[in-house]
């Protein structure tokens, strides 16, 4: 099976339950703490190219910080460069688990889109 860097919150009972399948498959997982380790600039616009998702899509919208900052009525009006730099700001705001090999990336854990992704 194929080595994913998983980028997930210890606590976050999502990101548990998504490390949990991808290891019951059999991958060999490289676990990074998002809000300690956060992807960097180049790497997280990688992973929003490769996903072929929206970027509104890598916003974590139920998180404190998210609705702290009032971003519902802001992301609208931001320039793509400056929606990456304040996800990799600040990794809570980033949606997890943010799962890559390098030429896939899955965004959030829904088991349909995991078999989907990560089962080959």
């Amino acid at each position: 099976m194929s080595k994913l860097v998983v980028y997930q919150y210890p606590p976050c009972s999502t990101c548990r339950k998504a490390v949990k399948w991808l290891e019951a498959q059999g991958h060999q997982l490289d676990l990074r703490n998002i809000k300690e380790n956060p992807p960097g600039p180049a790497e997280l616009t990688e992973m929003v190219d490769l996903s072929g998702l929206e970027l509104k899509k890598f916003f974590n919208t139920s998180g404190e910080v998210y609705k702290e900052l009032g971003l519902k009525d802001k992301l609208a009006s931001m320039a793509r460069e400056e929606q990456i730099k304040l996800l990799v700001s600040n990794g809570m705001l980033i949606k997890r688990p943010l799962v890559t090999d390098g030429k896939s990336v899955t965004v959030g854990f829904k088991e349909e889109a995991y078999e989907q992704a990560w089962n080959n």
